[in-house]
């Protein structure tokens, strides 16, 4: 990875990407300090304590209230809505296969879909607020106009940034910005269990410590660079033809199906449906510590009650790890139905006289897909039901208390190789385009 980056900054077009990709992140990090006009933080400041994950996506603006608090959560969840309504609407599946054209079409769908989330999660904050006394001056409509553009515009351009660091700088912007925004919370997290296990603590202890916080962290990523690479690659085999004088196909192929289809978007799923309760919840003063209604249901969702082994009374909120595990199978299993069709697979391959070694051509083909896919798509839920529970595991029985969990990690790895790839791809291409003028 070093060497890669070191070798892009010797070629003067990457060079300038690298440094474009740099300053926009640096924009990105100015943003997150600048305080949101008319809220008062002296109330909000304990209401998003509990939520780990928003705060990592946001880079810590939701906990500091900034023009940034929303972040590019609203396109998250756009593309994935975009995504999933290609099923129900043929006009999209279809905009969907018109390659260029058609991409530029959804991209464009997903900007006012996002824009549109981006103004319903500002007004939903902004009543909250006032409802719960959190806004300087009242519960005036100025002030709700006021946290209503604020959020919504440093939203859009968190997501019009990522676009042109897509455009002008390296690798996919929006990614970039969620990976940056991750990676600047885990300084803290470190500082914090360095406080907790190992200054001041005897000599043994503070080395045992340092080895299983250290063991932990390569382990999980371990297990998600393990993730990503896995798939299994289906053998397709083309039958002959005459065409003229000339004998044509014959050639094998493979398809290649990645162990983690889904990639991080069933733990991302899994997240948002256990913290929407509390999120809403805090917008009206409610946190899971704080309540006092049976079954305690906010309790239940919240992570940080999960695992906890001090007593019955606390390990019973563990409840709500069984939940999250289900949601991740389910949406890993949902998700790679929609991005994965077997018959439409199936039948592009019979198209092009193609068929599996030893499977005949058709609905056999189509079946026996769907149960490899089945076998795979489990295998892979169960691997980020693991990568998200390590940090889980740790934080509640060793009472260890971060921020970033599997999710995190999984981002974080999968960017990183995905964008060392793209440099290392426009190094082979500039390599070739050198060797040619040569």
């Amino acid at each position: 990875m070093f060497k890669t980056l070191r070798n892009a900054f010797k070629v003067k077009d990457i060079r300038k990407r690298l440094i474009y990709t740099m300053i926009a992140l640096l924009v990105v990090r100015l943003g997150t300090l600048l305080p949101a006009p008319a809220i008062s933080r002296d109330v909000t400041q304990g209401w998003f304590q509990n939520l780990g994950f928003f705060n990592n996506l946001t880079g810590g603006s939701l906990l500091r209230m900034s023009i940034f608090a929303l972040s590019i959560s609203p396109y998250i969840t756009a593309s994935i809505i975009v995504q999933l309504l290609t099923i129900a609407i043929p006009k999209l599946e279809e905009m969907q296969k018109e390659g260029e054209d058609g991409r530029k079409k959804m991209n464009e769908i997903m900007r006012y879909v996002s824009v549109g989330l981006a103004v319903l999660e500002s007004l939903a904050f902004a009543i909250g607020f006032g409802n719960s006394g959190a806004l300087e001056g009242g519960f005036t409509f100025t002030n709700v106009v006021v946290i209503v553009a604020s959020f919504t515009a440093g939203s859009t351009f968190l997501m019009w940034l990522g676009e042109r660091i897509t455009q002008n700088g390296v690798g996919n912007g929006i990614s970039i910005i969620l990976l940056v925004n991750i990676v600047s919370t885990m300084p803290g997290d470190f500082i914090s269990l360095t406080q907790k296990f190992i200054i001041n603590k005897p000599v043994v202890n503070a080395i045992v410590a340092a080895l299983v916080i250290v063991f932990v962290v390569i382990l999980a990523v371990v297990l998600v660079l393990i993730l990503q690479d896995g798939e299994r690659k289906i053998p397709v085999t083309y039958a002959k033809k005459v065409q003229g004088r000339k004998m044509l196909g014959g050639q094998a192929s493979n398809i290649p199906l990645k162990v983690n289809t889904a990639g991080v978007i069933p733990v991302i799923f899994a997240n948002s449906i256990m913290t929407f309760p509390i999120v809403i919840a805090s917008l009206f003063g409610v946190r899971p510590e704080r309540a006092y209604f049976w079954p305690k249901v906010l309790k239940v969702l919240d992570q940080n009650s999960w695992l906890v082994t001090k007593s019955w009374g606390d390990f019973k909120y563990s409840l709500g790890l069984i939940i999250y595990i289900v949601l991740i199978i389910f949406f890993a299993y949902f998700y790679t139905s929609v991005t994965f069709n077997p018959i439409e697979v199936s039948n592009n391959i019979k198209k092009q006289g193609g068929f599996i070694p030893g499977i005949r051509p058709g609905k056999p083909t189509t079946e026996y897909l769907q149960k490899v896919l089945n076998y795979i798509i489990f295998i892979g839920a169960i691997g980020l039901t693991i990568v998200s529970i390590i940090p889980i595991f740790v934080s509640g029985v060793f009472s260890a208390d971060v921020s970033f969990g599997g999710t995190s990690i999984i981002i974080i790895v999968g960017v990183i190789i995905e964008t060392i790839k793209q440099i290392e791809s426009q190094l082979l291409v500039r390599h070739y385009k050198g060797f040619l003028n040569d």
